[in-house]
């Protein structure tokens, strides 16, 4: 095999790959031999076919599989070169029908050409510079108190009750919301319980039903908020056609070892203990959260290469594509985020830049390191992703991914970054700092989130590479859906 290199531009590589005909004839002789022993054919003893007339019967065959053979050892030949190609390299081979022919037929040597990329070589830096401050939230008794109320708010029972609807009832309504008379899509619902008071439904809804009865049809008007999630209904006014099906007065609210009961645990002290614990998971992923974007935006800073352009196009063109999905789902336009597309596009390739290089650098530094995400860890996270699916369909996702190595490297890869961070925070200066919940939970100053809100909110999906989380405004509970809307979100 002879490699000549024909394009060295930056990051960019071409070779001239030629296997010589002899090569390729010797490579199909050994299959051919191979194939003696094994094949039947009427007319020949087992093993006593000949080769000139196997090569007549299966030579092309077996030629084209020596041509994919070489082909898909590409990456071989890179590697051969002290190279690293940033992707699967683009082949280049002749489309005349008769110099193919010519190929499979032992006739002539096999040429082609392999364009790709390098990935740049990577210096490890000392970590002693890199100093992180980790913001550390003390959950308080008096909060723990008051997710538990909430939480046994969900077990507090209801009788039902004659008379009129007061704050702190629950009501079971039908209702069907329109907009300049016609009914609009997820505005609509049937024996649905809402306590008056909870502001789960729009503002405003919950107040106009306080005085009504069993029995009670009432015609509810409410104003969308200018900010609302579903663009389309965004500051629109809308009339709810409700029915009150029932009104029910709540029980004494109690906190003890039944409550706990009644919600699978078997104490009181156990569900404080669970609580807390809830807690403190998600002020601690806020934490790691805040830590990790300190550590990648210093390692953006110390390690300035160019970054191989293919990885950067594919990067930012899934960013751009999940943009323009958001933004179409929620019926806006560049043009209401206060951007345009040139704008939003310049600074989305920047973003695909970072992702590019920091994800590199991870690779390398974990390479060094000897970081490796193993099968159990991997099986782990693979169960984790399956129950996120409904029952019916969660051994159809475990085939998915069994039989699809590329589905699997979407799982292993934030794993092994994560594992590389650890690795890090136990390299570098990490100080405590005691922080309020405000704190903690304030957004980071960063310029990818700053500037507007399309490139916030494209920003916080782009991360995902960066670690999921990195840089991202962490979970909060979610508030109580406006189930007026509820589909229309």
């Amino acid at each position: 095999m002879q490699v000549t290199e024909t394009l060295n531009s930056g990051l960019k590589r071409e070779i001239k790959v030629v296997v010589p005909a002899g090569d390729m004839e010797a490579k199909l002789l050994a299959r051919l031999s191979d194939a003696k022993d094994k094949v039947r054919i009427n007319g020949f003893r087992p093993g006593k076919v000949p080769v000139q007339h196997l090569r007549k019967v299966y030579g092309k065959s077996f030629m084209a599989e020596v041509v994919n053979e070489i082909l898909n050892d590409s990456r071989s030949i890179i590697t051969g070169r002290g190279e690293k190609a940033a992707m699967q390299p683009e082949i280049v081979m002749t489309e005349d029908e008769k110099e193919a022919e010519k190929i499979l037929a032992g006739g002539s040597d096999f040429e082609f050409k392999l364009n790709y990329e390098v990935i740049p070589p990577i210096e490890i830096k000392d970590f002693a510079d890199i100093k992180v401050m980790r913001p550390v939230y003390d959950v308080p008794e008096s909060e723990i108190d008051e997710q538990v109320k909430r939480v046994a708010e969900s077990a507090r029972t209801y009788e039902p009750k004659d008379g009129k609807a007061a704050e702190g009832d629950r009501v079971t309504i039908d209702y069907v919301g329109k907009i300049d008379g016609e009914a609009f899509s997820g505005g609509a619902g049937n024996d649905q319980p809402l306590v008056l008071g909870s502001k789960e439904f729009i503002p405003g809804f919950e107040d106009q039903l306080v005085g009504a009865k069993a029995g009670d049809e009432k015609q509810v008007t409410v104003t969308f908020p200018e900010n609302y999630q579903a663009a389309h209904l965004a500051g629109k006014e809308a009339t709810f056609d409700v029915t009150v099906k029932e009104v029910a007065k709540p029980g004494a609210l109690e906190i003890n070892d039944e409550t706990a009961k009644n919600l699978g645990l078997e104490s009181l002290e156990r569900l404080r203990e669970v609580v807390k614990g809830q807690i403190e998971n998600q002020f601690g992923s806020m934490t790691r959260q805040k830590v990790k974007r300190q550590l990648l935006d210093q390692l953006d800073a110390a390690y300035e290469f160019e970054a191989p352009s293919k990885l950067v196009e594919a990067e930012f063109n899934n960013i751009w594509n999940q943009v323009n999905r958001d933004l179409q789902a929620a019926g806006r336009t560049f043009a209401d985020e206060e951007t345009t597309e040139e704008e939003a596009r310049a600074e989305y390739t920047r973003l695909a830049e970072r992702r590019v290089r920091l994800g590199l650098v991870l690779a390398e530094i974990g390479e060094k390191a000897g970081v490796a995400v193993t099968d159990e860890e991997l099986q782990r996270g693979l169960f984790e992703q399956i129950r996120r699916f409904p029952g019916d369909q969660q051994q159809e996702v475990y085939e998915f991914y069994r039989s699809n190595p590329d589905a699997l490297n979407t799982l292993r890869a934030p794993m092994f970054e994560e594992k590389v961070v650890d690795h890090l925070l136990g390299q570098i200066a990490v100080t405590d700092k005691k922080v309020s919940k405000d704190e903690l939970m304030a957004e980071d100053d960063e310029d990818e989130v700053k500037a507007k809100p399309a490139k916030k909110a494209a920003a916080k999906k782009a991360e995902k590479a960066e670690g999921g989380e990195a840089g991202e405004e962490p979970k909060k509970k979610a508030a109580p859906k406006k189930k007026a809307t509820k589909d229309a979100e």
